[in-house]
């Protein structure tokens, strides 16, 4: 039998109303009640958590793990190093490998892999459609036997209206919450800036907002229609908000989640060509930051993540419009949130933010993570709120370094992560 004990660490344990000082026993891997101290054989081994946050570990919803198919951008076993480093102890990983994960194999090699060298817990996604074309359902009974945790097309959006009606219907037979990636292609066109003024004055194609709403739209009436909880990932535009919010109050099963660099930067960032800026959504511009920033202030907005989507430096060494989207996120994401929604802004307190990265999407993913409850697994996250730190990312766990927050000084840190019973990662 191995013990842990955690002492005087501020707990915060959303999903049972716990915020206060005191310890923690950790028995072969599971939260223990402090009673059974007294029925151990050994004395057991003690982390001093003085000045600490300690809470359930922490998850992130959106991560491209890139396996199979793009090793060279991250690997399973990379990527959890990274989420481990960033405080995570679940990541869920998207289904755009290659092959995609669109078929119980794919699934399968995915959580295989992940048991044999992940450090922490990795959730697989399944396509809503085959190979993420977007013109014929995948098998969403055998991904869900397969044990995926939702559907998604992301990196993709389903065009077509009905097809999207009949994968949420298939969804809610088999009980799967569905991801989409908002994206109206029509609107959108070839743009890869935010449409306004930085996009006119650097000659780039623009992408409107309208092309993000135009699809959070469509989710809202497929989530009234077929009475099923359907989640808007990585919102950049101020109408999304405003949609989101008036369908919440009518009760419909609609959510969305917020990336950091979603309300670190505006498109004015584009401005030297740095392709590490390029994202899809794009960045947007301060008008809309500010309406993210109250829509995760009123619960609007309900989930924090990451998007974390690592590329090869190559792959970013060309002309702007020709680079992939995307930055890694993992190891500066709680940094930014905490510094930003907590400091900064002061939109939310420590204790809202951790609610936002574990009982949201753990309810929203039905999963049994999330929480400090007795005979729960011990994942759990230890963080200092007023820790400064600077980002160095040729420190990265994460086999690529894409990310245009090198050298930001940041307020708020993770200094430890334990999954099972185990530290997997301390800084």
């Amino acid at each position: 039998m191995s013990a842990t004990i955690i002492r005087n660490g501020r707990i915060i344990d959303p999903a049972n109303k716990r915020d206060e000082v005191g310890d923690l026993l950790i028995v072969d891997g599971k939260i223990a009640d402090r009673s059974q101290l007294s029925t151990l054989n050994s004395q057991p081994d003690e982390i001093d958590a003085r000045n600490l946050v300690v809470c359930p570990g922490l998850i992130d919803l959106h991560v491209h793990l890139r396996e199979p198919g793009f090793g060279h951008k991250e690997t399973i076993a990379s990527g959890a190093r990274a989420a481990a480093a960033g405080g995570f102890t679940t990541v869920v990983c998207m289904p755009n490998t290659s092959p995609a994960a669109d078929n119980p194999a794919t699934i399968a090699w995915i959580r295989d892999r992940a048991a044999t060298t992940a450090c922490v817990n990795v959730l697989p996604t399944g396509t809503i459609s085959k190979n993420i074309a977007g013109e014929e359902l995948a098998p969403i009974g055998s991904l869900g036997r397969a044990g995926v945790v939702a559907i998604t097309d992301d990196g993709h959006c389903v065009q077509n209206h009905e097809l999207m009606r009949r994968a949420v219907e298939y969804a809610r037979m088999v009980g799967l919450p569905v991801l989409d990636h908002c994206q109206d292609y029509n609107l959108v066109g070839n743009g890869v800036v935010n449409e306004g003024y930085w996009s006119t004055l650097l000659g780039l194609p623009g992408w409107p907002a309208a092309g993000e709403e135009a699809i959070v739209m469509r989710n809202i009436l497929l989530a009234e229609l077929c009475d099923h909880p359907i989640h808007c990932q990585h919102i950049s535009a101020a109408g999304s908000v405003g949609l989101i919010r008036e369908a919440r109050t009518r009760g419909i099963k609609i959510t969305g989640e917020v990336c950091p660099h979603h309300i670190a930067l505006t498109d004015e960032a584009i401005q030297n060509f740095d392709t590490n800026c390029k994202m899809n959504p794009p960045l947007r511009s301060k008008a809309d930051i500010d309406v993210i920033l109250e829509g995760i202030a009123d619960g609007t907005l309900s989930i924090l993540c990451s998007d974390h989507a690592p590329h090869a430096g190559f792959e970013k060494e060309v002309e702007f419009d020709q680079a992939p989207f995307g930055i890694v996120g993992l190891e500066t994401e709680l940094g930014l949130f905490i510094d930003l929604l907590v400091h900064k802004h002061r939109k939310i307190d420590i204790k809202r933010l951790i609610e936002m990265y574990t009982i949201e999407p753990a309810r929203l993913l039905q999963l049994g993570a999330g929480t400090l409850s007795v005979g729960a697994p011990a994942d759990m996250t230890f963080i200092d709120p007023d820790l400064e730190w600077t980002v160095r990312v040729d420190q990265f766990e994460s086999l690529s370094r894409n990310s245009p927050f090198d050298g930001w000084k940041l307020k708020g840190r993770a200094v430890r992560t334990i999954v099972g019973g185990k530290t997997v990662w301390k800084l």
